[in-house]
């Protein structure tokens, strides 16, 4: 496929956050281009929004139902190739199985869906239309969580047996939603955000993190959550024990009323040999410590990295790169996996292009909701993930 591959925003509009990110992060590689877009459920919204970003009138469409259809009927040198999902939770699955029915991959934001049943209902799509569906758990894009990944896939740490992972923030530590602020509000509302507020907002990156540097399963779960903001809905802090299949054991602890925190999601791995440590406010360093060893000091863009790290860089050692730079690898290696895909190459398992969090991911985050949010109910009762 010898051109940019195309996509469509389905959100994102103006006043929103995370669709700007996404657009920057697409176009980084420059192998990406926005074509297209249904910016808000406000039919004029949505096309002001597109007139923004200096799109064509005939592609800013009013819903996300006119933009698929209407797509779908162009000619195939000017259609959108997939669809990026940038809604809040519960427009998650509407769209993404619309597309998928039509024709289209589909790249989705996080949680995958608003509940467990959707997340199995979307799997079966994907599994059923062969097309790719990719997840924007965008800390698995950083080159030292590939180095981390790789280490332990290979067996440097040992057997693991012990996963510490932390995703504190504080902005919600005051009851922000009541202000009118749109990011609080549809994150603190069951009805827009599902059954789990921080725990569906955060906690699960720190589940997928923990799922992806480790290579293990969390095969059940004794969870706590709270809402300490009076009159809050949903969970604003999370604390967890974990189980892994193999026999790993973990403690994962999200919340957002920890003052001061902004977003200091970090790991620990403890292996039967070594361990390791990474801190995203400080992504370009991890740090590993031996049993019978010095610690050593491992640093974004240095030749002795994996193959998997090196890939993920894009400058030279102490050229900081960070948060945006991560996104983006999603959106490489998901255009790179269409790209096979249309030339009829199959792809290694999670390696180079294929190398993104895909539906499997997505019905695992979904589960471990689910399950938090019912072992808190039974006093944190162990309770398995429905997956």
């Amino acid at each position: 496929m010898s051109r940019k591959i195309r996509y469509g925003m389905v959100g994102g509009g103006r006043g929103a956050f995370i669709g700007a990110v996404h657009r920057i992060a697409a176009a980084m590689d420059q192998q990406v281009d926005l074509v297209c877009g249904a910016f808000s459920s406000d039919p004029e919204r949505s096309k002001a929004s597109g007139a923004d970003l200096f799109l064509p009138a005939n592609r800013c469409y009013g819903t996300f139902e006119e933009m698929i259809l209407a797509e779908k009927q162009l000619p195939a040198s000017e259609r959108m190739d997939f669809i990026a999902i940038v809604t809040p939770n519960h427009m998650h699955f509407p769209p993404a199985k619309m597309a998928l029915e039509n024709g289209f991959h589909v790249l989705s934001d996080k949680p995958a869906t608003f509940d467990l049943a959707e997340a199995k209902a979307l799997a079966a799509l994907v599994k059923k239309t062969g097309l790719l569906y990719g997840l924007t758990h965008n800390y698995t894009g950083y080159p030292l969580v590939k180095q981390a990944r790789d280490m332990i896939a290979t067996g440097k740490l040992g057997k693991i047996r012990k996963v510490v992972v932390e995703y504190p923030q504080g902005w919600l530590a005051t009851r922000l939603e009541a202000s009118g602020q749109k990011q609080a509000g549809w994150r603190t509302d069951p009805k827009r955000s599902g059954a789990g507020g921080c725990v569906g907002d955060i906690g699960t990156h720190a589940e997928n993190l923990a799922e992806y540097i480790t290579g293990l399963k969390i095969s059940e779960l004794a969870a706590d959550t709270t809402s300490f903001v009076k009159g809050r809905k949903l969970d604003d802090d999370v604390n967890v024990l974990l189980r892994f299949k193999g026999g790993a054991k973990g403690v994962l602890h999200s919340s957002q009323i920890s003052v001061g925190e902004e977003n200091n999601l970090n790991i620990r791995v403890y292996g039967e040999l070594g361990g390791l440590e990474w801190h995203q406010k400080e992504p370009n360093t991890m740090l590993v410590k031996w049993l019978d060893q010095p610690m050593q000091v491992f640093r974004t863009a240095n030749g002795y990295l994996c193959d998997a790290a090196k890939a993920a860089g894009r400058t030279p050692p102490a050229h900081p790169e960070g948060y945006l730079e991560a996104f983006a690898n999603i959106y490489k290696n998901f255009a790179n996996a269409i790209r096979a895909r249309a030339a009829g190459l199959k792809l290694a398992k999670d390696a180079g292009a294929n190398d993104f969090p895909k539906i499997e991911d997505g019905v695992r985050g979904m589960a471990f909701i689910k399950a938090v949010v019912e072992s808190s109910a039974r006093n944190a009762k162990w309770t398995k993930l429905d997956v």
